[in-house]
């Protein structure tokens, strides 16, 4: 059995969880998320925890046990907290603003590049360039994040473009620098 998936989710005061159907729905204060599951794996609940039990020895659902455990524990923190992820522009004359539900860009193109968030998603830019997304999903806050920064990835020689807050970019040395 998998260690994560016999880790039981505990359920915050506020969060309600209804199973059946194949899937499972959490509602709480921020929200309501559902999402439909494997059906080998059972989900008990016993007071304010959730149980996460195989109900068999297969390699398919020993491989989804521990799965089905941690996004059933992503939706139970999303509805209480919620998620954020940070992105930055880096680059010399390059810019982002927020307006309405839509993210503008200005990174080095002839016209600004224009995102529309998704439902659920919401996000703000700083003037230093830090784009802050939240979300109460932690998978669609993710994907949102990966399609913004694919507008301009970092370049590898002058570090250029959006980048998460936390990614590392090692500059290549460039033509000159080769020469000896």
């Amino acid at each position: 059995m998998s260690r994560i998936g016999k880790m039981p989710v505990a359920l915050p005061k506020g969060v309600t969880v209804s199973i059946g159907d194949g899937g499972i729905q959490v509602k709480g204060p921020k929200g309501e998320l559902s999402r439909k599951l494997v059906e080998n794996i059972e989900i008990r609940k016993e007071d304010n925890t959730l149980h996460f039990v195989p109900k068999d020895d297969s390699n398919r659902t020993k491989a989804f046990h521990g799965l089905v455990r941690t996004l059933v524990n992503n939706m139970v923190v999303g509805v209480t907290e919620g998620f954020i992820r940070k992105l930055k522009i880096v680059g010399v004359g390059y810019r982002g603003e927020m307006k309405g539900n839509t993210l503008v860009l200005n990174v080095g193109y002839s016209k600004p590049k224009e995102y529309n968030l998704p439902k659920g998603i919401g996000g703000t830019v700083s003037k230093d360039g830090v784009i802050e997304l939240t979300g109460i999903d932690k998978e669609e806050l993710g994907d949102v994040c990966a399609k913004i920064r694919r507008i301009r990835k970092p370049d590898s020689y002058k570090g250029k473009g959006i980048r998460y807050i936390d990614e590392v970019v090692r500059i290549k040395p460039g033509k000159s620098a080769s020469k000896g």
